[in-house]
């Protein structure tokens, strides 16, 4: 056997801003789970399902808590956020002296809004109906936000299916990410549920400016800050690790398959 192939390739450890998205998807998951089981608790015990707050307010407080903060967070520069949404910031333009701005998944941004509009649009129209209460919304959210560090951690049906962007890094709707979540809320009545959907509004709004205003800051062509050598998250590590293994394990299931088909 070669020396070559005694060497281990080193294993790429969970950079700050990876183990803070890791953070996070177990804080999301854990207030998801209690609040869909005290809606369970509350179903059961045939107590009323409406304004839920009013019996629980620790419940809305923590969940409001939670999520402001997170989003008051994400309108300064910082470096224990992702750079997929850091970019917007004038700081992080990091200029390759290349005029040629190309945004490649920037065409598809319509089609991923329609389509998030009209799924959410159906929840929309059972909850006018009765079929779906307050209740329900604010856990359809929680369990969007759950999706969301799933997106980013394992598998994003958005950069897969529709924008093929390479990465979170680069992606062209990253500051989306809180008004999607929050996009039941408009059906829900409230103080909790109006300033948590009309920051996450302001948000995406900003983003949206500032990529009119500055495009050069979110093209990789443009703005160094984006190449892989200057990332601080390096998830795509994990990602590939995560597919292969899927590959691997789908190809043996294949083979176990095929050996006990011949038997």
């Amino acid at each position: 056997m070669s020396e070559t192939a005694d060497i281990k390739k080193p294993k790429r450890k969970l950079t700050t801003v990876s183990i803070i998205h890791y953070v996070r998807l177990v804080y999301r998951f854990a207030l998801f789970v209690v609040t869909l089981v005290i809606y369970i608790y509350d179903l059961v015990r045939g107590y009323p399902t409406e304004a839920p707050w009013l019996r629980y307010p620790y419940i809305m407080w923590a969940v409001w808590l939670v999520f402001m903060t997170e989003m008051f967070f994400r309108f300064f520069p910082s470096k224990l956020e992702s750079p997929g949404c850091q970019k917007q910031f004038a700081r992080n333009h990091r200029n390759t002296g290349n005029t040629d701005i190309i945004i490649e998944d920037n065409n598809a941004t319509m089609l991923v809004g329609i389509i998030w509009i009209a799924g959410n649009a159906v929840f929309g129209i059972l909850y006018k109906l009765g079929i779906l209460n307050d209740d329900m919304m604010v856990l359809l959210c929680l369990a969007y936000s759950v999706g969301d560090l799933i997106c980013i951690l394992f598998f994003c049906p958005f950069q897969s299916w529709f924008l093929k962007n390479k990465c979170c890094t680069t992606c062209r709707i990253y500051n989306w990410d809180y008004a999607m979540m929050f996009t039941p809320l408009i059906f829900v009545r409230g103080f909790y549920a109006w300033s948590l959907l009309a920051v996450s509004l302001a948000l995406m709004l900003r983003w949206e400016i500032t990529f009119y205003r500055h495009p050069e800051r979110f093209s990789i062509r443009t703005n160094a800050y984006l190449k892989c050598e200057n990332c601080n998250e390096k998830l795509c590590h994990h990602k590939n690790q995560l597919h292969s293994l899927w590959k691997r394990t789908a190809e043996l299931t294949a083979e176990k398959i095929r050996l006990l088909k011949n038997i």
